[in-house]
């Protein structure tokens, strides 16, 4: 399968530290806009953003995103991923709907019970706190189905009579968007919560971490884990085609300045890693550096690359729009192409 899509990814970090162009909050949200734009003078599909709390980082999307969305006229906005344990479904549905109309139906809205973080607990200082019984994965996952069903227009709230004319039953919020539904995706760390995802009806979305280890290179898991998926989704009888997308770090060199940024990465980060993470062994993705024609060679190696439609690139929004637009130009240019994506 060729690559019918490709998009950038940006975890919004800010920090006053030397060589960041990205200092304060002001400015991961404004370049981000920025890059946007440029990202869709270049061809490219996608402007995502990862959503991280108590971190400094990109939080609230969805002021983001409808900026992003009143700027731009074709690219894809979206997110990878939103932390669901944190969100009240109805006013996320209220925003999700909004942004999606600002941008004319682009918004591709990837959520997931989230990655670890700074805070102890943090969603229980938003106020969400699993029931008995319940993890808090159990927790997103509930509060994804309520997310969902409010954007597919069901009754959530009793009509008062006295205010709606004598109307009773239950009420929708408002606004809609109709075909919202069909562009929600599931952040999926492992072959399971992948299944699971295809069972539900939502698109995959996967990154360059995986929390679990089989011993085979990522690429090889990813790729399973994708098969895994499809499989599912056939297994569970949905009418429309999924979309599938994956992330990587790729970073190709054509410039003195991009080898005095990333010249040490193509030795010292060509290989997986594998790690402890929540309490259990975790396996991430390589990144590809170095020159275009060598990045090709490796990705068209990628199983995971050739079985997704989606491919989105993380980019390091610390060195600023002008930089990472360079990127993308190269990327788009000549790298992209040799992987059967078009503009």
């Amino acid at each position: 399968m060729d690559v019918k899509r490709i998009g950038f990814l940006s975890f919004g970090h800010y920090q006053p530290i030397p060589g960041s162009v990205s200092r304060t909050a002001a400015d991961a949200l404004t370049q981000t806009i920025e890059l946007a734009v440029a990202a869709e003078e270049l061809g490219a599909d996608g402007a995502f953003v990862r959503v991280h709390h108590f971190a400094p980082q990109l939080a609230s999307p969805f002021p983001l995103l409808a900026a992003i969305g009143a700027r731009t006229s074709s690219i894809e906005i979206g997110t990878a991923v939103i932390d669901m344990r944190y969100e009240n479904p109805l006013y996320m549905a209220e925003d999700a709907a909004a942004a999606d109309l600002i941008s004319g139906g682009r918004l591709q809205l990837g959520v997931s019970r989230g990655s670890p973080e700074t805070a102890l607990r943090g969603s229980e200082s938003f106020g969400y706190v699993p029931a008995e019984g319940e993890t808090d994965a159990d927790m997103a996952r509930r509060h994804t189905e309520l997310f969902r069903a409010a954007i597919a227009g069901a009754g959530v709230a009793e009509a008062n009579p006295s205010m709606t004319g004598g109307q009773r039953g239950a009420l929708a919020i408002e606004p809609q968007s109709p075909s919202l539904g069909d562009r929600i995706w599931w952040g999926a760390g492992t072959r399971a919560t992948a299944a699971w995802a295809a069972e539900q009806g939502m698109n995959l979305m996967s990154s360059t971490l995986l929390t679990e280890d089989t011993g085979v290179p990522f690429s090889d898991l990813h790729a399973e884990q994708l098969q895994q998926y499809r499989d599912a989704w056939k297994a569970a009888g949905w009418e429309r085609e999924p979309r599938v997308s994956v992330s990587r770090s790729i970073l190709p060199i054509t410039t003195d300045l991009d080898r005095r940024y990333f010249g040490a990465s193509a030795l010292a980060d060509r290989h997986d890693q594998v790690g402890h993470l929540d309490g259990g062994l975790a396996r991430f993705g390589k990144s590809y550096v170095g020159e275009p024609e060598r990045i090709v060679e490796e990705l068209r190696e990628d199983a995971a690359v050739a079985d997704a439609d989606t491919l989105l690139v993380t980019v390091p929004n610390q060195l600023g729009v002008d930089y990472n637009a360079h990127l993308l130009e190269t990327i788009v240019t000549q790298i992209a192409p040799a992987l059967g994506w078009r503009h």
